[in-house]
């Protein structure tokens, strides 16, 4: 669902940037535009934006923004995602953000606040207009319908996360009917724990190293093992990516839509080892819209990415890339369903202490750490 015009919700003001050249300064209401459609499933009960401040930097006006939004749930379903854009401009870098939270459960007629805690840079040489503008990118809904532009993408995110949620409490919840109180505790304990279990961190340099470094040793092209699951819609048929020292850069895997309908994206987990069998936790390497574009049942396709990994002990030093091994972790389809691995899988012995816990998993481990047993009881009752 599209949105259809706008109405403005804070009074359109024209603020000069100038005025807040000479000093850090508290960030005024009026600075702050805040953009619903007329048909939003979501309308402003209230901002609290007092912490805010905008401080001048040579060219640059840097906002940094602490505020509360409260909405309301104004349609009549539930909403179970929101995802916010905010812009203070559009060209530069550092001029945009966004705010995601997933896992909700906000009833028809609820008020609910949504946190803003971010940095965004705007040019001084901006004339006119509000210094920040919000927009609402996208609500997902309890039965997985969408709302919003999904200029972010919110829609696949959103929804995956549910789809994930979902998940994972229907798995807690089945401890509990057969485990007790006790058993589901001790399941919160392994969440913990497996917060932890990754001997190897990773470090993600989006578009590759900038310089080639005459300490490493020559660059080869290292193969993939994957991790195959019974019901992947894609299966990942082989794949290389160019490696030396503690770095693995620009991935290229080879994919095979195996399901009966095309398949827009596909997200692959991938995970490094060292010289002495320990694992990275796994990083996201996500297909482009070039990489696929709507691909075919039993076709194939490429995900490539100029990422590179480097790979480094818990204490810091960096440790020799060994081995590759890959798996899909996501599947999105031309009608915006999203397919994720079931527990089973994400059980395999060569993820176990790779895969990390789901957003819904430490949510709610967050929730019995604050509230104990009982909570986490009561809040799985809820869905």
């Amino acid at each position: 669902m599209r949105s259809n015009g706008l109405r403005r919700l804070a009074v359109p003001i024209v603020l000069c940037a100038a005025r807040l050249l000479a000093q850090d300064t508290a960030l005024p209401k009026d600075s702050i535009n805040i953009n619903l459609a007329k048909d939003s499933p979501v309308t402003l009960v209230g901002m609290s934006s007092n912490e805010s401040r905008a401080t001048a930097r040579g060219a640059a006006l840097v906002l940094d923004l602490h505020m509360t939004l409260t909405l309301r749930n104004a349609g009549a379903s539930r909403i179970h995602g929101v995802m916010l854009r905010v812009v203070s401009q559009e060209v530069t870098l550092g001029g945009k953000g966004s705010v995601t939270i997933p896992s909700m459960n906000i009833a028809p007629g609820e008020a609910f606040p949504v946190r803003i805690e971010m940095q965004l840079v705007r040019p001084t040489q901006m004339a006119g207009g509000p210094l920040v503008q919000i927009d609402l990118d996208g609500v997902l809904y309890q039965d997985l319908s969408f709302y919003g532009p999904d200029r972010l993408h919110s829609r696949r995110y959103l929804t995956a996360c549910e789809v994930e949620a979902q998940r994972d409490r229907e798995y807690l919840k089945r401890v509990l009917a057969q485990g007790g109180q006790e058993g589901l505790r001790q399941e919160i304990f392994q969440i913990g724990a497996r917060q932890q279990s990754a001997p190897l961190n990773v470090k993600v340099v989006p578009h590759g190293p900038a310089v080639t470094s005459a300490a490493l040793p020559p660059e080869h092209a290292e193969k993939f093992a994957f991790v195959q699951f019974p019901d992947s819609p894609v299966e990942a048929i082989q794949g290389w990516a160019q490696v030396s020292g503690n770095e693995a850069r620009a991935p290229n895997i080879e994919v095979r839509n195996r399901s009966a309908k095309a398949v827009k994206y596909v997200e692959l987990g991938w995970v490094l080892t060292d010289q002495a069998g320990r694992q990275s936790v796994a990083a996201s390497l996500p297909s482009s819209e070039k990489d696929l574009s709507n691909l075919p049942p039993d076709k194939t396709g490429t995900v490539r990415q100029e990422t590179t990994l480097r790979l480094f002990s818990n204490s810091g030093q960096p440790v020799n890339v060994q081995k590759m091994t890959g798996f899909v972790n996501q599947v999105e389809f031309a009608d915006g369903k999203v397919w994720v691995p079931n527990r089973k899988s994400l059980a395999d012995p060569a993820l176990l202490k790779s895969v990390a816990p789901s957003a819904e998993e430490q949510r709610l481990a967050d929730l019995y750490n604050r509230g104990g047993i009982a909570a986490l009881v009561e809040e799985l009752k809820k869905f």
